[in-house]
């Protein structure tokens, strides 16, 4: 396989990352286009630990940009030095980034993810609990934060930074919720709602998947005989 992209993501590149926090990684490969043909196609993701890093084939990369994923989305939106390989294919999937979202998709994708962590904080209690539980529990709420923060962000100006403006903000909001503040993370959560339902966005009801496809039949040319050359 090939690497066409990858990037630090998560914590580290939101800018929220704590001493004990991991460095997680996020890339794009592509596979021969010959063995996606066989009896045993290769795996669509390669997940390794130490480093801590998360591969998709390029296949499935685009669909879990194209139903907005915000995870995999940020790999086209990392500032430049975050990023640790770039191809010319690489180079062209950050060029065609506003070809994915959408503005159903974006909303469901983001206010989805955010209720999930909700639901996580909700199962917690009053925040009467050990430090390692609160300090997970702090994580879920400044997750909850940021994807409310960059779901909207996104939703209202067709684009988003990854690295957060204020990341103290979302720190100190993890913290106030693990401290029992049940009603700050659901009243952001239902504030953020009402703003997707009302503002203006200038995404397109369906994503592009017209420039997606095309750039996807080119990893597949520049990929087509790689395996061949091998007998």
């Amino acid at each position: 396989m090939e690497i066409l992209l990858s990037g630090i993501v998560g914590s580290t590149a939101y800018g929220l990352a704590g001493p004990q926090s991991d460095v997680d990684r996020l890339g794009v490969f592509a596979a021969p286009t010959v063995a996606l043909h066989g009896l045993h196609p290769p795996a669509e993701s390669v997940v390794t630990t130490r480093p801590d890093r998360t591969l998709h084939e390029a296949a499935k990369w685009c669909r879990l940009a194209l139903s907005s994923n915000p995870t995999a989305a940020e790999l086209v939106w990392l500032p430049e030095q975050l990023y640790e390989v770039r191809t010319e294919l690489g180079d062209q999937l950050i060029a065609i980034r506003s070809a994915f979202p959408s503005a159903k998709r974006v909303r469901d994708a983001y206010l989805g993810y955010a209720s999930q962590q909700f639901h996580r904080l909700a199962a917690r209690g009053d925040g009467s609990f050990g430090s390692d539980l609160r300090n997970r529990t702090a994580k879920h709420a400044r997750h909850l934060a940021r994807l409310v923060h960059q779901g909207l962000e996104l939703y209202t100006t067709g684009e988003v930074h990854v690295r957060l403006a204020d990341p103290q903000w979302f720190l100190d909001f993890g913290e106030r919720v693990a401290g029992g503040d049940l009603d700050a993370a659901r009243s952001l959560l239902d504030d953020a709602g009402q703003k997707f339902d009302t503002v203006r966005t200038p995404l397109p009801d369906k994503p592009d998947e017209a420039s997606v496809e095309a750039w996807l039949l080119r990893v597949r040319a520049a990929h087509l005989d790689t395996e061949w050359r091998r007998h």
